[in-house]
């Protein structure tokens, strides 16, 4: 019986795919067979983020160095890689930006950095990819946070550009369905050794609180958003489209909402 999770030369897409949770998500389609393709600003990162999906094992791969809030360069950079591959199967979109900051302590251009690199951003790579999905059968994954969710002190830009994301999944599920293209959301939990995770956590008693906070007493791992990824752009989950599907350990069922707390906590030692 052949793997559901085999994309064995299946084309991926993962936008944000050179670091973090997004890094691990390109590796593990790597290890699948699948043609791996990232973009995040930093070439160099690209090169060896390349290297390292080759050596897990990808059919081929590829990239390009772009910034997700400059549409035509996103557009220009997916276009050439599907005159070398062809129709994607599998775009993940993760590019995101993020700090604490209380909202009378954040610059207007601080608070329009994180909409346009999570919201706007998603928007363009929505919009960028379309023409090059495989129709039908495309799977569409956006990165979304539990901030979409619950609300949290010194997180106003980050509650309200990924709740847009969340919406952007239901509203193109509507859109899209109809063509044979599935759009979802996962909302990752707290996952260990990622730069969220030290900038929300930066104390070991936060890290400490965090961790009790999850009903499962655990940090998540790249692996488990990397799984539930390979799970939602299998045929398995054939049926599954327009969800926000939390891969959290439960956090978000009372838990996550300590973070604000903590947050809160943190900005008043550090006035």
């Amino acid at each position: 019986m052949n793997s559901p999770f085999d994309f064995q030369n299946k084309n991926v897409l993962v936008v944000g795919g050179t670091s973090g949770i997004n890094r691990g998500i390109a590796e593990t389609f790597a290890k699948t067979g699948a043609r791996v393709a990232v973009v995040s600003r930093s070439q160099e990162k690209v090169d060896d983020t390349i290297q390292s999906l080759k050596k897990c094992g990808a059919a081929d791969a590829k990239g390009f160095a772009a910034d997700v809030r400059q549409p035509e360069a996103i557009k220009n950079g997916i276009a050439e890689l599907h005159k070398a591959w062809g129709d994607f199967a599998v775009v993940v979109s993760g590019a995101a930006g993020n700090f604490p900051a209380l909202a009378m302590g954040m610059s207007p251009n601080g608070f329009r950095a994180v909409i346009e690199i999570d919201l706007l951003g998603t928007f363009h790579v929505m919009q960028a990819v379309y023409p090059f999905l495989q129709k039908p059968g495309a799977s569409i994954i956006n990165i979304s946070a539990p901030q979409a969710l619950i609300p949290m002190v010194g997180q106003s830009h980050v509650c309200a550009a990924k709740a847009g994301v969340d919406m952007i999944t239901r509203s193109l599920c509507l859109e899209w369905g109809s063509e044979g293209v599935r759009i979802n959301s996962i909302i990752p939990g707290p996952i260990d050794n990622t730069e969220g995770m030290k900038r929300l956590a930066p104390t070991e008693a936060m890290r400490a609180a965090v961790i009790k906070s999850v009903p499962l007493q655990r940090m998540g791992s790249t692996n488990d958003i990397a799984n539930a990824c390979l799970f939602l752009a299998s045929d398995l989950a054939s049926y599954i489209t327009g969800a926000i599907i939390p891969v959290d350990g439960g956090w978000a069922q009372g838990g996550a909402g300590m973070m604000g707390a903590g947050l809160a906590e943190f900005f008043i030692h550090a006035k």
